[in-house]
């Protein structure tokens, strides 16, 4: 589902901005700054007038990446005035970092009939060390209000050259024309990606005859060029941003030196499988089980036999020893030894535990390396490792398959995180690799059963049960430990809750992950004031299975991604007063998607004085295409007709 190319050529890269194709800095004009509207997109709160890009490995001291920015910017409305507040993100890891060697930024409004321009003060520029792995260089560019015309441009030095700056033509507003120049030594071999929906208006290759290592080598000039893009809007149930935006990625393949050597980065998956199990952060850590956790391995099995409960218990204690701290990652950070004894890691320090203690104790398990939803999909044709950022245990116990993740607190045994069901995984077998499909081993299921009296009083009496399974239970499970105690929890919803008033409260196997969860309330619900008027209209859906339509634009440009089935039923009892009868019911529904895509039940019918009312949801498949889109708005749209109609109550005589 994921909409990329690849554009099979080298590039090349020398020096740039200096070449003459850069836009002049400061030239707005009066016409730009009286725009009022993007005639594009008339709710667009700002539009990129002009912007460009150009990387190229500067041919002097470390041969590092150097990358220029320049854009300007209207801001038509007051929302997109925050598009002048900057900030540039800056990457480092083991002693090398990416700095800023300039920036210039000024603003432009109409004073008087007059043009004005407000330059960015350097001592307005700050630093910040947001993480491990970041900093970040950030400024406000001054005197911006509606109106008002922005512009700024930087230079970046990166030692970085792995993944040649990538460009991302697409953005939250609408672009009039975005261009990106890309100039590579020819002894610099990258393969290219272009990504996403919007097609290159312009793609022109120049050759620059001995531009680099003092004029060794030849480079090739690239430019490429969008215009009149519209802004990317995220929409209800997708997967990650990057996997649709329009945008060119870089990523080195090959590298031939001047003596004749050559490195090869780009490798077949045989030659990642060895390198990986030699890498000291994974496979040197798979091997060191016995040296760690031998002792508590022992102990957690307790002599057990049996190969599955002996893997829950192994489990069961990986998980409750570990603290996570926040970090994902597939290579241990801290070496699975350091934290193993500090009792806290990253995402590689716990998963790799529990592979290396799942081994020691004689079970089948290798290591599944994957890219999170958040990250985006992996490219699958040649192996890129720096797309992947999580990894998972796949146990064997015959001929089922468990994939476990030790992670975190409330994830039971066998089930994979939502944050993880993102196309496919890569296993690192002892012999080889192989692909994997990362599927839900469950659904997000709920049960809701009211059994309730409607009294001469008006109020309605009785108990609710809520039963959460699968995908549900877990994130339900996640919301109760938001709070300091359940108690906490529980009087929580009392205090939320405005006509219904809950009596007794009780939360049944909330700790035990391997059942269902259940919430039991004795409530009251405030329904009616005056039960004696000879008719009155009640709306039976108590509880409702959508508040609203997730899916409410005319079109949908990706795919809808709902990550796990989803199983939702409601049913209600309600016994009311002999004195009253019902005399108009809501018509029995069933709709369904196609493609065995999911259906919608529901069904009144009135026994005596006995209401039982019973409407379901089931979404059974994960992925649904543009195109059946229609199809699921339609089917919310139905629900919620449905829930909003009533029955009729009249007194008899």
């Amino acid at each position: 589902m994921k909409p990329y190319f690849l554009l099979f050529f080298s590039l090349s890269l020398c020096t740039a901005f200096s070449q003459g194709h850069d836009f002049p800095f400061g030239q707005t004009s009066y016409r730009e700054l009286e725009m009022k509207i993007y005639d594009n997109d008339s709710n667009a709160v700002a539009v990129i007038l002009n912007e460009l890009g150009e990387g190229y490995i500067e041919d002097d001291n470390d041969y590092n990446l150097i990358f220029e920015y320049h854009v300007r910017i209207k801001i038509l409305k007051q929302e997109g005035v925050k598009f002048a507040d900057i900030e540039i993100p800056l990457h480092k890891q083991e002693g090398r970092a990416e700095t800023i060697r300039s920036i210039k930024a000024s603003s432009f409004t109409i004073d008087n009939g007059t043009m004005k321009e407000t330059r960015l003060d350097s001592k307005n520029i700050f630093s910040e060390n947001p993480g491990k792995y970041w900093d970040v260089k950030k400024f406000a560019i001054p005197n911006v209000r509606e109106g008002s015309v922005i512009e700024y441009q930087y230079k970046l030095e990166s030692p970085f050259k792995f993944n040649f700056r990538s460009w991302e033509f697409q953005n939250d507003i609408p672009k009039i024309r975005s261009e990106y120049w890309a100039t590579i030594p020819a002894n610099y071999n990258y393969n290219i990606t272009l990504r996403g929906m919007q097609q290159l208006e312009k793609h022109e290759n120049e050759l620059i005859k001995q531009c680099f290592y003092q004029g060794k080598a030849d480079c090739v000039r690239h430019q490429f060029v969008m215009t009149n893009i519209p802004a990317f809007k995220e929409e209800e149930y997708m997967t990650a941003k990057s996997n649709f935006l329009s945008a060119i990625n870089f990523e080195l393949a090959e590298f031939r030196s001047f003596d004749g050597k050559v490195i090869k980065y780009t490798k077949e998956w045989k030659d990642v499988e060895l390198d990986l199990r030699r890498e000291e952060k994974f496979g040197q850590q798979l091997r060191k089980g016995k040296d760690i956790v031998d002792d508590h391995v022992e102990l957690a099995m307790s002599g057990e036999s049996d190969p599955l409960i002996k893997a829950q218990k192994i489990f069961e204690f990986i998980k409750g020893w570990y603290q996570w701290d926040g970090m994902n990652g597939m290579f241990s950070e801290y070496g699975i030894k350091k934290a193993f004894s500090t009792k806290k890691g990253n995402v590689g320090d716990i998963n790799l535990t529990l592979i290396a203690a799942l081994r020691y104790a004689g079970l089948s398990v290798d290591p599944v390396i994957l890219s999170t939803r958040s990250n985006g999909l992996p490219i699958e044709i040649h192996p890129v490792l720096s797309d992947f950022n999580y990894v998972m245990a796949r146990l064997t116990i015959g001929d089922k398959v468990y994939m476990l993740d030790a992670v975190d607190d409330f994830t039971p045994f066998g089930l994979i995180p939502v944050r993880c069901l993102n196309g496919k995984g890569r296993v690192i077998g002892e012999k080889e690799s192989y692909w994997t499909e990362l599927k839900p081993t469950d659904k997000a299921r709920q049960i809701s059963m009211l059994t309730l009296k409607l009294d001469k009083d008006g109020t309605m009496r009785g108990t609710i049960h809520y039963t959460y399974y699968g995908y549900e239970a877990l994130s339900k499970r996640k919301e109760i430990s938001e709070f300091n105690t359940q108690e906490d929890y529980l009087n929580d919803l009392k205090n939320k809750t405005h006509k219904t008033r809950i009596l007794k409260s009780e939360l049944v196997n909330a700790d035990d992950l391997s059942k269902p969860l259940t919430e039991k309330f004795e409530v009251e619900i405030e329904t009616f004031e005056d039960l004696n008027a000879a008719h009155f209209i009640f709306n039976p859906f108590i509880e409702s299975l959508i508040k609203t339509n997730p899916f409410k634009s005319k079109e949908r440009y990706y795919p809808v991604d709902f990550a796990v089935p989803v199983d939702e039923s409601i049913i209600v009892n309600l016994e009311y007063p002999e004195n009253l009868e019902l005399t108009e019911l809501p018509e029995n529904k069933a709709l369904a998607l196609p493609n065995a895509g999911g259906r919608y039940v529901f069904s009144i019918q009135n026994m005596g004085n006995k209401m039982i009312l019973n409407h379901s949801l089931s979404i059974t498949r994960i992925v649904y295409s543009q195109d059946e889109y229609h199809y699921l708005k339609e089917l919310y749209s139905r629900i919620l007709q449905v829930q909003n109609t009533a029955v009729v109550f009249k007194k008899k005589n």
